[in-house]
């Protein structure tokens, strides 16, 4: 039987399932609420906060936020730009890729001490390792942008991540940060791949960009990303899978 853990944080639950029998998630639980300290928006005293009011540097600041800066600056390239979160207001705000690349964080660190089977899901943000069974890839469906209650595609996967973006999960959160408007390149967007923070953002960018974020696939990096993609206009869909 797997052990699983909820923890409420990041304004959001994440779940946490391994083979460990008994395991607490002790140090699992304080990482969690470690990145709320130093990511978080709301919290005036966090490191992102403060970087945001120019208090104090990115050279200052932890190493995890570092980290975070420096891999959202490859999102941001990655997509021309359709990922960018040093475009909103307010200033730097890397919400669209640290709940991924936590969960990789913490998938990591139970791999370490002898996990085999894992799943973390940050708000819908997924990293997965091993299976469900050593034999068995993870099912994960990706819920209908009209109706979540509806499944409209399943993806196995014994390890790597998945992510969705769409108008239904953030209504109009997600802003074009060239525009500064509603983006509206399409209703909903998965991402599979190697990297959750990635997937995540490239999510949230082909929400942004649609049809034209198509050709990032095509590029060495992300030779193994995949995605799945509702047009925002029109009852269309296109993807781009990897055998």
């Amino acid at each position: 039987m797997m052990n699983v853990h909820s923890e409420e944080v990041w304004s959001t639950v994440v779940t946490i399932e391994s083979d460990l029998d008994g395991f607490s998630y002790e140090k699992q639980i304080q990482f969690l609420h470690l990145i709320d300290r130093i990511f978080s928006t709301f919290i005036p005293e966090s490191e992102v906060s403060k970087l945001r009011a120019g208090q104090i540097q990115i050279s200052q600041c932890h190493q995890l936020l570092q980290e975070v800066w420096q891999e959202c600056h490859f999102a941001k390239e990655i997509t021309d730009g359709a990922f960018d979160p040093w475009a909103v207001d307010g200033g730097f705000d890397p919400s669209g890729y640290v709940k991924g690349w936590a969960a990789d964080q913490i998938c990591d660190q139970l791999e370490a001490v002898g996990a085999k089977q894992i799943q973390v899901n940050a708000g819908g943000d997924i990293a997965l390792r091993g299976g469900s069974s050593e034999y068995t890839p993870w099912q994960i469906g990706v819920a209908h942008p009209e109706n979540t209650e509806l499944v409209s595609k399943i993806y196995s996967i014994h390890s790597g991540a998945i992510a969705t973006s769409g108008t239904y999960e953030r209504g109009n959160h997600i802003i074009d940060p060239q525009t500064k408007s509603i983006a509206v390149g399409s209703r909903s967007a998965t991402v599979v791949g190697e990297n959750a923070g990635l997937a995540d953002a490239l999510a949230t960018a082909l929400v942004v960009a649609g049809r034209d974020g198509a050709h990032w696939f095509s590029k060495p990096e992300l030779a193994s990303y995949s995605c799945w993609v509702v047009d925002r206009h029109e009852d269309t869909l296109w993807e781009i899978s990897r055998t």
